[in-house]
Order: structure tokens, then sequence, then C-alpha cells
């Protein structure tokens, strides 16, 4: 289902009906724009609050860690299935564990970058 809202589609999960009497529709964009902008205008404030700017070297960081957690996540199951195809409920737990640590340090790479996408917290490029 596409949403229009100002001069830019968008697809989400959101109803709209489509049989409303178009000044009716008008209102409820100008409604559900309002609601927008207070959620952009909440995340801005709280973000921008803890944490003032992201650069360069935060967002290698967050890549470096990433990478890193995959690298060991892919390296340990690689290295536990050399012994054959059976592993132990420790070895899964600890492939689980590591796996988790992955999607989260990913999640936050993702994340950061959405603010920043967003306009929640602003991008200082490096100074060179």
């Amino acid at each position: 289902m596409a949403i229009m809202t100002s001069s830019t589609r968008r697809t989400g999960d959101h109803f709209e009906p489509s049989d409303v009497d178009p000044q009716v529709q008008r209102r409820l964009r100008g409604y559900l724009e309002q609601i927008d902008y207070t959620a952009f205008a909440s995340n801005k404030a709280v973000l921008g609050a803890t944490i003032p700017h992201a650069d360069a070297e935060r967002f290698q960081r967050l890549a470096v860690a990433a990478a890193t957690a995959r690298a060991k996540w892919v390296a340990e199951a690689a290295a536990m299935t050399e012994a054959g195809a059976s592993l132990s409920e420790a070895q899964i737990a600890r492939l689980a564990h590591l796996r988790s640590a992955y999607d989260e340090l990913s999640a936050v790479y993702e994340a950061t970058r959405r603010m920043v996408e967003r306009g929640y917290i602003p991008y200082r490029p490096s100074q060179t």
C-alpha cells in the first residue's frame, strides 16, 4: 500500500481508506504529517541529546566491530564442523551467542546510519 505524504510516495503498513471524500483525505494527510513531524522532532531531540553527531570514525569503528563479530562467528562455525557435522548443545549455544553479537552490531550500524539519513543526528565529515 502506498501512502501519499507531501510530494513523496512511500510504502508502509498504514491503513488509508480509498473511498473517503477528498477533503477528508487531505485533512487526514495533514494529521498524519503532524504525527510524523512529532515523531521526527522527538527523535531529533532525544537522539541529538544522547548522540551529538556521527562521523566517519564512528562508522568505521561500528563497521569493524560488526565485521569482526561476523568473522568470529563464521570462523568458529567452520572450526566446529571440521570434526563432523554434528554439534553439541554447548557449541550451538556458542554459535548463537556469536551470531547475536554480530546481529546486534549490524543493527547498531544500520540504526546509526538511519539516524543520519533521517536528520536525527548531524554527520560531520572528517577533517583532513
